[in-house]
């Protein structure tokens, strides 16, 4: 029986979101891997795809392929039969003393952590070793080992690779759409399929699985103040201090995070329902005007689905404290909250959401607003219908809001 992870199925430029292709495009510009292997690990279709992709949102100039850059061999100057035995025995004594070293090294990983790391690494070494004039037979006397378990050992890496197979594939689907997202929300997602497919593998053993197929992702951290709380603008009381939201819009939180591309910086906009997480609404602008900011709050009030009280928290921006945003506020009967004086942490959660979706969407890797708002409202969709919470038990914001409903 043909299972559906072994159809090839044929993909098109469209298939993969912006945040893919601008995910693949920095990994190759930082020289992390070359387009080729960009292409192979992540198993992207089309010979030319992603040097499409290098030209159209790189930085550097990708007009022309790469050239290879010529290899220099460095020559030593001329030395007499004496000065070269000298050398020679200074090197020989060097390596016999890093020998011992490597080897005390490895006794202790053995005994720490339950290992068998020369057997391991033997069997993937044979065919260097051939070449150097070493046998199997001769290495495993010098290393204290069989060669029936480097065999074994052999054959069951060879099973488990086989049967790990399907994984990468499953995780390249994953990433096309969320191409930063972490292992642990990773492993989550693919529980169920790994459970469909029969295969037996836990969080760690796939954080080791990533890290040997280079699928594994940095966490990348940034922090720009743009909140001015000195103000005359009048200012709100903290209503939260001693509040949790029970149900989806009881309270709604807002926040101003910047963005950059290659134009300069712009600003974002979030509202964010703290009960489910989701963002309710958006606004992408070049100032941070509160008309624009407002914009973001217009969007929220037409996305909400129950009629109840509700709590607006935020920062005391000036945006926020403006009569143009207070009026909205009073005419939708929303209540107004603020944090007291600038401290991130009274608005943790809008705070997270910035940093969700700066370091795992890529939002500052555009070459203009125009294609930075196509990727703020692709990662905000993917963001509310496929990114799982730990908060939420490892749910989608938008299946906790909807669930309100049932």
């Amino acid at each position: 029986m043909t299972t559906s992870h072994n159809l090839y199925v044929k993909r098109t430029q469209r298939d993969y979101t912006l945040g893919f292709k601008l995910q693949v495009v920095d990994a190759v510009e930082k020289g992390d891997m070359t387009y080729k292997q960009a292409q192979a690990i992540y198993g992207i279709q089309g010979r030319s795809t992603v040097l499409t992709w290098l030209r159209k949102f790189g930085k550097m100039d990708w007009t022309q392929n790469p050239r290879k850059k010529a290899m220099h061999k460095t020559t030593k100057p001329n030395e007499s039969p004496a000065q070269k035995i000298k050398r020679l025995e200074k090197e020989l004594e060097d390596e016999r003393l890093k020998n011992l070293f490597l080897n005390e090294v490895v006794d202790i990983l053995d005994a720490e952590h339950g290992t068998s790391l020369r057997k391991k690494y033997i069997a993937r070494s044979k065919k260097p070793s051939k070449k150097k004039g070493l046998s199997l037979a001769r290495v495993c006397r010098l290393c204290g080992i069989s060669r029936q378990s480097v065999y074994q050992r052999e054959k069951r890496a060879a099973h488990r690779q086989v049967e790990l197979t399907p994984i990468k594939q499953m995780v390249l689907e994953l990433r096309r759409y969320m191409p930063r997202i972490g292992t642990r929300k990773l492993y989550s997602l693919l529980k169920p399929k790994l459970q469909e497919e029969g295969i037996k593998l836990g969080r760690d053993a796939l954080f080791d699985y990533l890290r040997d197929e280079r699928l594994l992702v940095k966490p990348k951290r940034s922090f720009t103040k743009t909140t001015n709380s000195r103000h005359w603008m009048k200012k709100h009381p903290n209503l939260l201090k001693e509040y949790k939201p029970r149900h989806p819009e009881d309270v709604l939180v807002s926040d101003i995070t910047y963005v950059q591309s290659n134009e300069g910086v712009h600003y974002l906009s979030l509202v964010t329902d703290a009960f489910s997480r989701k963002i309710m609404g958006y606004e992408l602008s070049n100032e941070m005007k509160a008309t624009d900011v407002v914009k973001a709050l217009d969007m929220a009030i037409k996305s909400r689905q129950y009629s109840c009280s509700c709590i607006h928290h935020s920062d005391r921006g000036l945006q926020y404290c403006s009569g143009v945003y207070q009026d909205r506020l009073k005419k939708e009967t929303i209540k107004p909250s603020m944090t007291d004086g600038y401290d991130c942490y009274q608005n943790a959660l809008a705070e997270r959401v910035n940093g969700i979706l700066k370091q795992e969407f890529l939002l500052y890797e555009c070459k203009d607003i125009v294609e930075l708002k196509q990727l703020v409202k692709e990662s905000i969709n993917i963001y509310n219908n496929m990114r799982p919470h730990l908060s939420l038990g490892m749910r989608t914001p938008n299946e906790v809001h909807e669930k309100a409903n049932g």
